[in-house]
């Protein structure tokens, strides 16, 4: 179990690295640019890997269901708007703005999917890191040598 701990923690360093890479492209080039090359990038990098780590590389893609290709649609879409809304928000901003949009988002396919899970806690996670954005806007404050030098 651990193991899939460190891996999530793993993880995560990964897609903060990758949003930060992604802003700053797309300050350069454009949302759609950093996306394009985000992509790009993987495709090739995991074209790759996956002969080498699969016996069964690429055996049934046409056999996919047209749904299965949704998600690199959404993966495609999420890049580019969060390499565009990041370089407005920040990434702390962002980053739980996602992470809120995501918990909610769970609790209701969750709920729809007829999962019974405790909700109340769920939406209490949600909420903390709604708290924690909040709290993240409000200015930060001046130590009183910094307050009386401004007088």
């Amino acid at each position: 179990m651990s193991i899939y701990i460190l891996l999530a923690l793993l993880n995560g360093v990964c897609i903060g690295a990758s949003r930060a890479i992604n802003g700053r492209l797309a300050q350069q080039d454009g949302a759609f640019a950093a996306s394009w090359w985000n992509h790009l990038v993987g495709f090739l990098l995991l074209s790759a890997l996956l002969p080498m780590l699969s016996s069964s590389a690429g055996s049934g893609l046409a056999d996919a269901p047209v749904g299965a290709y949704l998600g690199g649609v959404l993966g495609a879409l999420f890049v580019a708007v969060n390499s565009h809304v990041l370089t407005r928000l920040g990434m702390m901003k962002t980053t739980l703005l996602v992470i809120a949009g995501q918990m909610l988002t769970g609790i209701l396919l969750d709920r729809l999917a007829g999962i019974e899970r405790p909700a109340l806690a769920q939406l209490l996670g949600a909420a903390l890191i709604l708290a924690g954005l909040w709290l993240a806007r409000r200015p930060a404050a001046q130590p009183a040598t910094a307050r009386a030098a401004a007088r």
